[in-house]
């Protein structure tokens, strides 16, 4: 999968043919995760051929949404100009709860749609619980990070 940029500089995936459900997925609001059809082990990111028994058969399998931060990063300065209004931001690694050998970039935020900085920096912790939810960016619906309640 690649990237690109919207009119405002802000990033956005490109879907390729393997990743598409991925993204259609998540614009119902659901986290799937793909899943070789033969021998059932999860895999991410998304490609053709399962690299355990290397069968092309695949599906997609429903996640819980839940995670912990694995770890996570606060870009300065950011190397975007659409972000530099929203600096300092984080950029977090969650490893799933249903997959704890798959982990998915984001960033964790108060709200789905709240712009990018809106959780203290001083509040990341490596562990953390958090809760995806999904955004609507650039008009695709990416997933982000939410603390999840206690």
């Amino acid at each position: 999968m690649t990237n690109t940029t919207t009119a405002e500089g802000l990033l956005l995936p490109v879907p390729d043919e393997d990743g598409a459900p991925f993204w259609e997925y998540a614009a119902r609001g659901e986290l799937r995760v793909q899943a070789c059809g033969d021998c059932g082990r999860l895999r991410f990111p998304p490609r053709p051929c399962c690299p355990h028994c290397r069968s092309f058969a695949s599906e997609w399998r429903p996640m819980s949404g839940r995670g912990r931060i694995w770890s996570y990063v606060l870009p300065h300065p950011p190397l975007l100009p659409a972000y530099a209004e929203q600096a300092p931001y984080n950029v977090v690694l969650v490893e799933l709860a249903d997959a704890p050998h798959i982990r998915l970039a984001g960033n964790l935020v108060s709200a789905p749609d709240a712009p990018l900085n809106s959780v203290d920096p001083a509040r990341l912790r490596i562990g953390a619980r958090v809760q995806v939810a999904f955004a609507e960016v650039g008009g695709m619906s990416v997933p982000r990070w939410l603390p999840e309640k206690p």
